[in-house]
């Protein structure tokens, strides 16, 4: 089936994308940029290296932006995947939803309307399987964003290894937060993963922290060899 990917260059869309393109045809990637860094459907913290991301996938990649208001950025991803199903015609698209019933619900709906294939290989995903899935098949994983109780600064820009991640569970379990970041907790960049021919080395960063909610920004990147 020839399919397009919602891609943010997170853990969720990235590993989507890597078990979508096992049994499919994957046609392009389409990143929305939003304005809001509160957007209610669209991943923020580093969406500029999507284009990074790709390019070592080698998958093409359609960007477009949106201010990110409630609901009236469904217009912008409507028009976004109205795009790539004129340019590559494509059947189907492809989503890194977790949990999120307003996500999942929301796509569901415009893929009906176009007449595409809403395909949601993540869904309902327990948790610590799913983490053990992703760090099984060698993906490097950073958190880019906090917004919770319990994951102080000191979170921000680290790997999520399997010690690392030993740590994060009990912190879910003692703040009751959702492992998966499905609530929001957290936003994760992905540096390196088995359908990335290259990795990415951060050179330059900031940190932005207050109140238990921060931004981990990669101001410079680069590519290097595996």
């Amino acid at each position: 089936m020839k399919l397009a990917v919602l891609f943010s260059g997170g853990k969720d869309s990235t590993f989507a994308l890597f078990r979508a393109m096992q049994k499919n045809e994957i046609m392009c990637l389409i990143n929305l940029v939003s304005e809001n860094t509160e957007s209610y459907m669209f991943h923020t913290p580093n969406i500029h290296l999507a284009k990074m991301q790709a390019s070592v996938i080698g998958i093409p990649l359609m960007i477009s932006k949106t201010k990110g208001e409630k609901e009236k950025e469904l217009d912008d991803l409507i028009k976004a995947i109205e795009s790539a199903k004129k340019k590559y015609k494509i059947e189907g698209i492809v989503t890194g939803a977790v949990a999120s019933n307003y996500q999942a619900e929301r796509i569901q709906k415009i893929c009906d309307d176009l007449k595409l294939k809403c395909i949601n290989p993540l869904w309902h995903s327990n948790p610590e399987k799913y983490w053990k899935e992703i760090l099984d098949n060698g993906f490097e994983v950073i958190i880019s964003g906090i917004s919770a109780e319990g994951l102080e600064e000191e979170w921000l820009g680290k790997k999520i290894d399997k010690e690392n991640f030993k740590k994060l569970r009990e912190l879910s379990k003692k703040f009751h937060f959702n492992l998966a970041f499905e609530g929001g907790e957290a936003e994760t960049t992905v540096l390196d993963c088995p359908i990335f021919k290259k990795k990415i080395e951060i050179l330059k960063s900031e940190i932005k922290y207050k109140n238990y909610a921060g931004v981990f920004r990669i101001l410079k990147a680069r590519l290097a060899k595996k």
